[in-house]
C-alpha cells in the first residue's frame, strides 16, 4: 500500500475538516483519533474518497507514513498535547515533523520545540484559523518552526491555504518564525479579534439603545458599511445575524439571545503577554473584561433596580422614542461608521506593536507586511482593511506602529471629531462602550507629547522616593518633600 504523505490526530470538527481539505488537494491523508469509534464513523462519513486512510494506534498511523514523517495533531491544547508527545515521540525518529494545530500557549510551544530539537525532530507551533468552515475550504494558518521544516511543509500549507490577492491565488500562509512565533502571532490574531468584535457590540448597543433601532434597520446600515472600508468577515455577519429570526418566537434572533459571552483564554493570553512585554493594548484588554463583566449578569440585573431612574438611553425597547430627528440620525450613522473605522485602526495597531515587541524580545524577526497579507482570506478577521495594513508596514519600512501610517493618519485625522461626539453621547446616555472609549484614550494618550506622567512621578518620589527625570537636564533627582 502507498505511504500516506501525512498525518492527523483528532478527528473532532477542526480535525475531521483539516483531514478532508487535505484529501480534497490530493494529499494522501491518514487519519488517527483516540477513541476508535470516531475514527470508524470519520470513514463511514467520508471514507470514499480515495485519499483519506485510517490507523488505528499510533504505531499503525507511523508505520504507514512516509519518511521524514509529517503529522498534524488537532487535540485539545494544554496537557493534552504533552500527553501525546510522550506516547508518540518514541515511535518517531529523527528528521520527523510534528505539527500541533491547537490554540497551544507559545511558550509551552518553545518548550516542546526545545524537547523534539533535542532528540532531532522538528516541532512546529502552526495557528490555524478560520474555524471550521476554514479548516475544511482553506484557513489562515501561521507556522513557527524552523525553516528546514517549513520548506518540507510549505507545498502541503499552500495548497491547504486560504487564497487572496486580486487574482485570488495568494496563499494565505507564510513562515512566521522559530519555535512559538506561529502561536503568538495566533493568539494576538485572536487578541485582536476579541477587540475587533466588542467594538462592533458597542457600535450596535448605541445604534440600538441611544438611536433606538430595530434589528432589520440596523442590518441594512451593516449591510452598506460593509460595501466601503469597513469591509470584513465581522462586519459581514453582523448585518446577517441581525436579520435572522429565533424559529419558535419570530422575534429577531439577537433578542433572545443571553448577553452572556464565553471565552477561550488567547484574548486573556494577549493581555497577560503584553503586560509582561511592557506594551499597551487598552482596547484588546477591555475586550477581554467586558466578556468578564457579561458574566456577572446576576449582579447587573440586580444593580439596574439599584440605580433605577439614572439618565440612561432614551430607547424605543423601554417604550421612549429616541430624541433624534432624521438629519441627526444620519451624521450619528456617520461619526458612528467613521468611529468604527477608527478604532478599528487602534486595535490594530495595538496587536501589531505587541507582535513587534515579542519579535525582538524573543528573535523572532516577524514580518508585519506578511502577517496581515496571510490574513486577509480564511481567518475571522479577514478584512479589506488587511491590504492598507500590509501596504503602510511595506512602505514604511521600520514603522514601530500602525498609527504612525501616512495612510491611516489621515483617516485618524478625519474621524476623530465624530468619534469624539460618540463616545460623549454613550457616557451621556448611560451606555457602556469600553472598547470605543479605551480605542480613543489610546489614540489621544499615544499621540500627546506631554502628558499627565508627570504628576505620576512626583507622587512615587513623593510618597517613595523613587526620583524622576527633568525636563531641562539629564540625569535622576529627588525632591524632599515635606519641610
Amino acid at each position: 500500500m502507498q505511504k500516506a504523505k501525512i498525518g492527523l490526530i483528532g478527528l473532532a470538527v477542526m480535525g475531521a475538516n483539516l483531514a478532508r481539505n487535505l484529501a480534497s488537494k490530493n494529499i494522501l491523508t491518514l487519519v488517527f483519533n483516540r477513541t476508535a469509534a470516531k475514527t470508524e464513523q470519520f470513514m463511514r462519513d467520508f471514507g470514499t474518497d480515495p485519499c483519506l486512510q485510517a490507523a488505528y494506534s499510533l504505531e499503525e498511523l507511523v508505520e504507514k507514513l512516509e519518511r521524514p514523517r509529517k503529522i498534524i495533531m488537532m487535540i485539545q491544547a494544554g496537557p493534552a498535547v504533552d500527553a501525546m508527545l510522550d506516547t508518540l515521540i518514541p515511535l518517531l525518529e529523527a528528521g520527523d515533523i510534528v505539527i500541533d494545530g491547537g490554540n497551544s500557549y507559545f511558550e509551552d510551544t518553545r518548550r516542546r520545540s526545545e524537547k523534539l530539537a533535542a532528540l532531532g525532530m522538528e516541532f512546529v507551533g502552526m495557528g490555524v484559523s478560520g474555524g471550521e468552515e476554514g479548516a475544511l475550504h482553506g484557513p489562515s494558518l501561521m507556522p513557527g518552526c524552523s525553516r528546514k521544516a517549513y520548506v518540507q511543509l510549505e507545498p502541503v500549507l499552500q495548497a491547504i491555504s486560504a487564497k487572496a490577492g486580486d487574482d485570488g491565488k495568494e496563499p494565505c500562509v507564510a513562515y512566521i518564525g522559530t519555535d512559538g512565533a506561529g502561536h503568538y502571532v495566533k493568539m494576538v490574531h485572536n487578541g485582536i479579534e476579541y477587540a475587533d468584535m466588542q467594538l462592533i457590540a458597542d457600535v450596535y448597543s448605541i445604534m440600538r439603545h441611544v438611536l433606538g433601532m430595530e434589528p432589520e434597520e440596523m442590518a441594512a446600515v451593516w449591510d452598506e458599511w460593509n460595501n466601503g472600508e469597513l469591509s470584513s468577515y465581522l462586519v459581514e455577519i453582523t448585518a446577517a445575524i441581525l436579520r435572522k429570526k429565533d424559529a419558535e418566537t419570530g422575534r429577531p434572533m439577537v433578542d433572545v439571545i443571553l448577553d452572556v459571552a464565553k471565552q477561550k483564554g488567547t484574548g486573556r493570553w494577549t493581555s497577560m503577554s503584553a503586560l509582561e512585554l511592557g506594551v499597551a493594548v487598552p482596547t484588546i484588554t477591555e475586550a477581554v473584561f467586558a466578556r468578564n463583566m457579561s458574566c456577572c449578569k446576576e449582579e447587573r440585573t440586580a444593580l439596574e433596580k439599584v440605580y433605577a431612574g439614572m439618565a440612561l438611553a432614551e430607547t424605543a425597547c423601554c417604550g421612549k422614542k429616541a430624541a433624534f430627528t432624521p438629519e441627526e440620525k444620519a451624521r450619528l450613522l456617520e461619526d458612528l461608521r467613521c468611529s468604527l473605522y477608527a478604532a478599528k485602526i487602534c486595535a490594530y495597531a495595538q496587536g501589531f506593536n505587541l507582535m513587534g515587541t515579542a519579535s525582538e524580545t524573543f528573535g523572532w524577526d516577524l514580518r508585519m507586511d506578511q502577517i496581515s497579507k496571510i490574513w486577509r482570506n480564511g481567518c475571522i478577521i479577514r478584512a479589506r482593511f488587511l491590504d492598507d495594513v500590509s501596504d503602510s508596514f511595506a512602505k514604511q519600512a521600520g514603522m514601530k506602529n500602525l498609527l504612525f501610517s501616512d495612510f491611516f493618519a489621515d483617516a485618524l485625522k478625519k474621524g476623530r471629531a465624530g468619534w469624539g461626539r460618540v463616545v460623549a453621547l454613550a457616557a451621556e446616555r448611560g451606555v457602556s462602550v469600553v472598547a470605543l472609549s479605551s480605542a480613543l484614550s489610546y489614540f489621544d494618550a499615544y499621540r500627546t507629547a506631554n502628558g499627565n506622567a508627570n504628576m505620576l512621578q512626583a507622587q512615587r518620589d513623593y510618597f517613595g522616593a523613587h526620583t524622576y527625570q527633568r525636563v531641562d537636564k539629564e540625569g535622576s533627582f529627588h525632591t524632599e518633600w515635606m519641610e
